[in-house]
């Protein structure tokens, strides 16, 4: 059964989600060092490239919140769009989420913190499921994806220096591989994926981990 047809049987409802993630993610964040014959995803994966040991090594740990937002009418991931004067990344759609910044501070710890500061969202709305592998970006990040249902009621209080739009995306179009685009630029021959939606460019680091998610839970 092809993930379309799932979302015609409401089998990407938010119950179902929430059944399969805790069913197949685990509740525990991946380890500093990955074992031994994991290889590590990220943005190099789909430019047949290794990842070199010591680029893992130093990668930069930070952690993002894949929110799941569970409507009566239909699951939904909430993104955000970055402002345009952001010194990184400006413009670009991004999962709220940053940089562990403080000394012993978990993945979990640092995504909450960082949903807090970039939308306003309250801890007491995220239930955290699991977590996805590890994703090395090209920036230098080692991004520790924690996947995480949230319950409306709520609200969101943008921060206004770093966040220039959240929306939201229906989940059964994220998780439909027809949508996931894979991409060649090319100006430098970098491959990627990308999920258009509307006016929303959806690539990069952020497809990437969606695309994780879609192979971990419905592939």
């Amino acid at each position: 059964m092809t993930a379309r047809e799932a979302s015609d049987s409401v089998l990407l409802s938010g119950d179902d989600f929430r059944r399969r993630a805790l069913a197949r993610l685990p509740v525990e964040p991946p380890p500093p060092v990955l074992p031994s014959g994991i290889v590590p995803g990220g943005d190099h994966a789909l430019n047949q490239r290794g990842l070199p040991q010591h680029i893992i090594a130093g990668a930069r740990p930070a952690a993002v919140l894949v929110p799941v937002v569970l409507h009566t009418t239909g699951a939904t991931i909430l993104l955000t769009q970055r402002t345009a004067q952001m010194r990184k990344h400006s413009g670009q759609i991004a999962f709220p989420g940053g940089k562990v910044d403080e000394p012993g501070e978990t993945a979990l710890e640092a995504a909450l913190r960082e949903t807090r500061e970039e939308i306003g969202l309250a801890a007491r709305h995220i239930e955290p499921l699991g977590y996805l592998d590890p994703y090395f970006t090209v920036t230098g990040y080692r991004v520790i994806p924690v996947i995480a249902m949230v319950r409306p009621p709520f609200d969101l209080t943008p921060n206004a220096d770093e966040v220039a739009d959240v929306f939201e995306v229906p989940l059964d179009f994220l998780m439909e591989p027809a949508n996931h685009h894979l991409v060649e630029r090319k100006e430098d021959g970098r491959r990627f994926y990308a999920m258009p939606f509307g006016e929303r460019y959806i690539w990069g680091a952020t497809a990437g981990i969606l695309r994780h998610l879609y192979e971990r839970l419905y592939q």
